[in-house]
């Protein structure tokens, strides 16, 4: 399904730092699905005659990649597919390939159309890059960045070898705990051997980062641009983490980002410092990335400041003042003031009638008896409740269209005097979309304009659409400091429709 009620995965993990968020996701547990496929980059000593399938028939690695090709797909919302980016993407990738470790290994590039940032291979040259990280990105050096880094893993037999320990691990684990049960010293040797792995893990990264920006140089490209981009990543994990941005599916939470680790690629890179050419490939990369898909599409909805539309599901609504709101990977949350938050989701009709009876059958955590109340929402059967869990209380409203039945959920702090007020504001502003509010939403995407005479960076932050902080975005999608200036010629990302 490719609607946001087809993408909503499992609500029970962590949904970043607010605990009114955290209450919120204690509360649902829904599905997802989709898939599709992806482009390869053959090396040139393969011979034009050979396929990837022939390379591969009889590599174990790659059978293992491909097991797991469709759960990321279902991860990461399957492919994105843009000619143009794929062209810009396979050239970076081929100039890497004749300088790898193994210069025989083929490799499947897939670009996920997500916008989390985020980047990662599987065993048998699986090889996955986010839409939103190639947003982030700058220039050309930073993508062979990240891909060489990957490719690293793929060359190291990282994945592999991680999978032996995890194993080792669990094999240790499940004896000691056969002669030991119900000790402490059982927990006590399980964390140290989690510790094992996270350094093992760790120590793959940093092994991976040296052998990718050795690649870099000997490539052609700027092998300062692991660093660049790193920091880059920092800057753009700190910008969101100001909305508790849920980054578990996110590049930092999987490839450790530390100043140490920074320090450490600006090393690497002086290694080669005066070996050969030093591409930095900005206009080229620039020119593939210009029209780029930014944040949602239209299958799981588009945020505008205070508002979320949902074109395909013809629904919208809006959140109060002081909120911020942030596409999860299955819901749609805002946060705001007192520690109050809201999510909206929703899950097929399945031909049930009765809403009352529909909160009433299991999915709410602390139902308060004889709450349940039908209702209606700008002409939608609706039905309403309240709960009580722990310290929070919550609002609970459930409306039927068609085949849909959509949750709006809020929750406040025990006690709290907001809740029912705004509650009672979203579910007002909850409705059917107008035709002229479909026909004026369209995606939005990263335009490259060109700096004229007189702009600034506050002038053209002010052309962001998407976000209530133009200003945060702007700096942080072009890698500029707080005193960063602009210069008529220069060119830079926007995002707007």
């Amino acid at each position: 399904m490719n609607t946001i009620l087809g993408r909503l995965k499992s609500g029970t993990r962590a949904w970043g730092r607010h605990g009114a968020i955290l209450a919120l996701a204690s509360m649902l547990a829904l599905s997802a699905c989709q898939s599709t496929d992806t482009y390869f980059i053959v090396p040139e000593t393969a011979g034009g005659e050979q396929t990837v399938d022939a390379l591969t028939r009889n590599d174990p690695n790659a059978a293992m990649g491909a097991r797991e090709h469709p759960r990321i797909l279902e991860t990461y919302g399957g492919q994105y597919r843009d000619p143009q980016v794929e062209r810009l993407v396979a050239r970076i990738a081929g100039a890497l390939t004749a300088v790898s470790e193994n210069p025989q290994q083929t490799y499947r590039i897939t670009i996920l159309n997500s916008p989390s940032i985020n980047a990662f291979a599987l065993p048998g040259g699986y090889l996955y890059v986010t839409r939103g990280l190639l947003a982030l990105a700058n220039d050309a050096s930073e993508i062979a960045a990240v891909l060489s880094h990957e490719m690293a893993h793929v060359t190291a037999n990282h994945g592999i070898e991680r999978q032996r320990r995890e194993e080792a691990e669990a094999i240790s684990s499940e004896v000691i705990a056969e002669v030991l049960p119900d000790s402490q010293e059982v927990k006590q040797i399980a964390a140290r051997g989690k510790m094992r792995l996270a350094a093992f893990s760790r120590q793959q990264e940093l092994e991976a980062d040296a052998i990718g920006i050795r690649m870099l140089a000997e490539a052609g490209y700027d092998p300062s641009a692991a660093a660049r981009f790193l920091r880059s990543m920092a800057a753009f994990a700190k910008y969101e983490s100001a909305s508790s941005k849920d980054e578990s599916l996110d590049f930092l939470s999987s490839h450790p980002n530390t100043p140490r680790r920074v320090q450490l690629a600006d090393e690497q890179a002086a290694l080669y410092a005066n070996v050969g050419s030093k591409e930095v490939g900005r206009e080229y990369f620039l020119n593939g990335i210009n029209g780029l898909l930014y944040g949602s599409n239209a299958d799981e909805g588009y945020i505008r400041d205070r508002n979320f539309y949902h074109p395909k599901l013809q629904i919208a609504f809006t959140v109060p003042a002081g909120f911020s709101m942030t596409d999860k990977a299955n819901a749609v949350v805002a946060t705001g003031p007192s520690d109050v938050a809201i999510r909206f989701d929703g899950v097929k009709a399945k031909g049930r009638r009765n809403l009352e009876d529909y909160i009433q059958s299991g999915w709410v955590t602390g139902l308060v008896p004889g709450s349940v109340e039908t209702t209606s929402v700008n002409g939608m059967p609706a039905a309403t409740a309240r709960a009580i869990a722990g310290d929070w209380s919550f609002d609970v409203t459930v409306i039927r269209d068609g085949g849909e039945i959509y949750r709006l959920l809020t929750a406040a702090p025990r006690g709290s005097g907001q809740l029912q007020d705004i509650a009672f504001s979203v579910r007002s502003s909850f409705h059917k979309m107008t035709a002229q509010e479909l026909s004026s939403l369209k995606p939005l995407r990263i335009r490259v304009v060109t700096v004229q005479p007189g702009d600034t960076v506050a002038s053209l932050s002010e052309k962001m659409m998407g976000t209530s902080r133009k200003l945060a975005l702007f700096r942080v999608l072009n890698a500029l400091g707080p005193g960063a200036t602009l210069s008529a010629g220069q060119e830079v990302k926007i995002v707007s429709q």
